[in-house]
C-alpha cells in the first residue's frame, strides 16, 4: 500500500474516512471496498445465523447444540489441510474464488434438501460453523496481505466497521424476513450476498495488483504465485507467538461457547414455557379449527398437527429472540467499532486492547455466578459479544500484521478455524460433564468460566509483550 503522509494528497472520501481513522492519500477507495466486502460476508452470515439457531435448538436443544459444535473441530482437522493444499497450488484470487463458490453451492444444496423436509439441524449447524470461520478468516488473510503493519493498524478499524455494520443489518433483515419468507428462503438471500462479496474481492485484487505494479514489481509478481508449501499446523506449533495466539483463541472461544450454552438453555426453557401458556394453547386450537374447516389438514391427526405447530412456534420464538439479540449485540458492536476501536489502538496500543474483552467477560460471569437470571444472562452476553465482534476482532487481525505471508494465509486459517473450534470441543466436554455427571446449574458454569478467563488474561499479557517486540523488530 502507498504510505504517503501528505494530507494535501487526500481526496474528499479520504478526508471523511479520516474522521474515524487516519487515512492517507490513495488509501480511501480500497479500504472502503474492503469494508463493503466484509459487510456483505457478515450480512450473509447473520442472515443464516438465526436459521441455524432455530433448527438446532428446536430440533435438539442447547445440549445438542453444544455437542454439535465439538464436531466442527473434527471436520476442521481435515478442512484446514485441504485449504492449505489449495493455497499451495493457487494464487490468492483463485483460492478465494474457489472457496467462496463452494460455500455458495452448499447453500443451494441445503435449500433443495429443505424442500423435501430432510432434517438439517445438526448438519447445517456443523456447516455454518465451518463456513463462518473459513470465509471470514480468508477475508482477513487477504486484508493482511494487502497492508503493511503501519497501514493495517490504522485502517483495520474502518474495515472491521464494515463487518460490524454487516452483522447489524444481517440480524435486522433476518428478524424482519423470517416470518414472511420462511426460514429456508433466507439461505438463497445469503448466497446472493456471498456472490456480491466475491465480485468486490476480485475488484480489490485487480486494483491492488495494478498499484503494486506501479510501486514494486516484485510485490506484483508475488500475489500471482501460490502461497508456499508449508503445513498449517507445523507453522503454528513452530512459532511461539503464533502458538500463544492459538491458545488465546482456544480459551476465548471456550469461555464464549460455554456462555452461549448458558444463553441457549435459558432461551429454550423460556420458549417451552411460552408455548404451554393458555394464550398460546388457545391460539393453537384456533389454528387447528381454521385449517380443519378449510380442509387443509389431509390425513394429519389432531395430535400430529399440535406437535408440528408446537415445534414451529418454538422455532420461530427462538429465531426471533436470537434475531433481536444479535441486532442489539451488533448495533452496540458497531458503535464501539465506529467511535472507540481506532482510538483505543492509537492511544492505548495493542497490549491494553487485548485486555479489554477478558476483563469484561470476568465481570459478566462474576455477576452471573450470583444472579443467574435470564435478563442478566442476556446482557452479560451482549457486553461480551459486542466487544468480541468489534475491538477484539480488530486486535486479533492486527496481531497477524508482523507475520509472514504464508503464516497470514495458512497459520491464520488454522488458528481462526481449528483452534477456535477446539475451544468448542472443550466447552462441549464441560457441558457434558456438567449436565450428565455433576448436575451443574447456570451458576456453576459461570464459576468455571471465571477460572478460564483468568488463564485468558495471562495469555493476553504475554502476547501483548511479544507483539510489541516483533513490531519493533520489523520496524528497525
Amino acid at each position: 500500500m502507498d504510505n504517503r503522509d501528505s494530507s494535501d494528497s487526500r481526496n474528499l472520501l479520504e478526508r471523511v474516512l479520516s474522521l474515524f481513522a487516519k487515512v492517507r492519500g490513495g488509501e480511501g477507495v480500497t479500504v472502503l471496498l474492503l469494508a463493503l466486502d466484509v459487510f456483505l460476508l457478515l450480512l450473509a452470515y447473520y442472515i443464516i445465523k438465526p436459521v441455524r439457531e432455530a433448527l438446532i435448538l428446536a430440533g435438539g436443544g442447547a445440549e445438542v447444540k453444544s455437542y454439535a459444535a465439538a464436531g466442527q473441530a473434527i471436520l476442521l482437522l481435515g478442512a484446514v489441510p485441504v485449504y492449505a493444499m489449495l493455497a499451495g497450488r493457487f494464487p490468492r484470487r483463485r483460492l478465494i474464488n474457489i472457496v467462496t463458490l463452494f460455500f455458495v453451492g452448499c447453500l443451494g444444496v441445503f435449500y433443495i434438501l429443505a424442500q423435501f423436509r430432510v432434517p438439517l439441524g445438526v448438519v447445517f449447524y456443523l456447516w455454518v460453523g465451518i463456513f463462518n470461520l473459513m470465509v471470514i478468516a480468508q477475508f482477513w488473510s487477504f486484508a493482511n496481505d494487502l497492508y503493511t503493519q503501519e497501514a493495517g493498524k490504522r485502517l483495520f478499524a474502518i474495515v472491521a466497521f464494515g463487518a460490524s455494520a454487516g452483522a447489524v443489518f444481517g440480524s435486522f433483515i433476518a428478524g424482519r424476513l423470517i416470518d414472511p419468507l420462511g426460514v429456508y428462503q433466507l439461505l438463497l438471500l445469503a448466497a446472493a450476498m456471498l456472490i456480491l462479496s466475491l465480485f468486490i474481492t476480485n475488484i480489490v485484487d485487480s486494483r491492488e495488483r495494478h498499484r503494486a505494479e506501479e510501486l514494486a514489481l516484485t510485490r506484483a509478481k508475488e500475489v500471482e504465485e501460490p502461497i508456499g508449501k508449508g503445513n498449517a499446523y507445523r507453522l503454528v506449533f513452530g512459532n511461539k507467538y503464533l502458538l500463544m495466539i492459538a491458545l488465546l483463541m482456544l480459551f476465548l472461544n471456550w469461555v464464549n461457547t460455554t456462555g452461549e450454552y448458558i444463553l441457549g438453555r435459558t432461551v429454550k426453557h423460556a420458549a417451552e414455557k411460552e408455548v404451554d401458556t393458555p394464550a398460546v394453547q388457545k391460539l393453537s386450537e384456533g389454528k387447528y379449527e381454521e385449517e380443519l374447516a378449510a380442509g387443509a389438514l389431509g390425513k394429519i391427526s389432531e395430535d400430529e398437527f399440535r406437535k408440528r405447530w408446537k415445534e414451529d412456534y418454538t422455532g420461530k420464538y427462538i429465531g426471533k429472540f436470537y434475531a433481536d439479540f444479535f441486532s442489539v449485540v451488533n448495533l452496540l458492536g458497531l458503535l464501539i467499532q465506529l467511535f472507540l476501536v481506532s482510538r483505543i489502538l492509537k492511544y492505548l496500543g495493542v497490549r491494553i486492547a487485548l485486555l479489554v474483552l477478558p476483563v469484561i467477560a470476568l465481570g459478566g460471569y462474576a455477576v452471573l455466578a450470583f444472579y443467574p437470571l435470564l435478563g442478566i444472562v442476556r446482557w452479560a452476553k451482549t457486553a461480551e459479544n459486542s466487544t468480541d465482534y468489534s475491538l477484539q476482532n480488530t486486535v486479533r487481525q492486527v496481531l497477524f500484521l508482523p507475520t509472514t505471508r504464508e503464516e497470514k494465509y495458512k497459520a491464520k486459517q488454522a488458528i481462526d478455524t481449528f483452534f477456535v473450534r477446539a475451544g468448542d470441543v472443550l466447552s462441549a466436554g464441560l457441558v457434558f460433564v456438567g449436565t450428565s455427571l455433576l448436575a451443574f446449574s447456570t451458576k456453576h458454569f459461570a464459576l468455571v468460566n471465571i477460572v478460564l478467563v483468568l488463564v485468558w488474561l495471562v495469555l493476553a499479557v504475554l502476547i501483548g509483550r511479544e507483539n510489541r517486540r516483533l513490531t519493533a523488530s520489523n520496524e528497525e
